[in-house]
């Protein structure tokens, strides 16, 4: 009997082992996927720090512009009003002073530019993005050969 008791504890004992195994290999694959999840992540926030380190490596200087209000083009809903604050974001301290007196050119432009606007033209995202894009062209032309890096939208009001 004890014969009989051995042989059916050899099958059991290795059926036994063979679950350990894929156990043990499963909590590795868990372990390993993790710290590839983790290294994946670190990776994101090293290349978020380096643009964070480059951003304040290269600092922008903001030009503020006069609030302006204009009477939008409508000709069939009677009068619309559009009221603008921009300020323009320059590369450094010098341009600010090199574009101060172009700042005339560069209201001009946008009044002439937002007068011929409707309603219709800045609705929605889509509008805005259009708009800011024409602006920037509108005083990069007008302070020519100096350059402003961005139009930044301090207050939009259209009624």
């Amino acid at each position: 009997m004890a014969a009989e008791a051995e042989v059916e504890s050899g099958p059991a004992a290795k059926k036994g082992k063979g679950k350990l195994i894929i156990i043990a290999a499963a909590v590795v694959a868990v372990l390993l996927a993790g710290a590839g999840l983790y290294l994946f992540l670190s990776a994101g926030k090293t290349a978020d720090a380096a643009a964070d380190a480059a951003l304040a490596a290269h600092p922008t200087f903001i030009f503020n512009l006069p609030t302006m209000t204009v009477n939008l083009n409508n000709e069939t809903d009677g009068e619309a009003f559009m009221k603008l604050t921009v300020a323009l974001e320059v590369a450094n301290e010098e341009m600010m002073t090199k574009i101060q007196p172009s700042m005339a050119k560069v209201v001009d432009a946008f009044q002439v530019y937002l007068r011929e606007l409707r309603k219709s033209d800045l609705e929605g995202s889509a509008g805005i993005y259009r708009l800011k894009e024409e602006l920037l062209r509108r005083v990069n032309v007008a302070i020519y050969p100096e350059k402003v890096e961005s139009i930044l939208f301090k207050e939009i009001l259209v009624q």
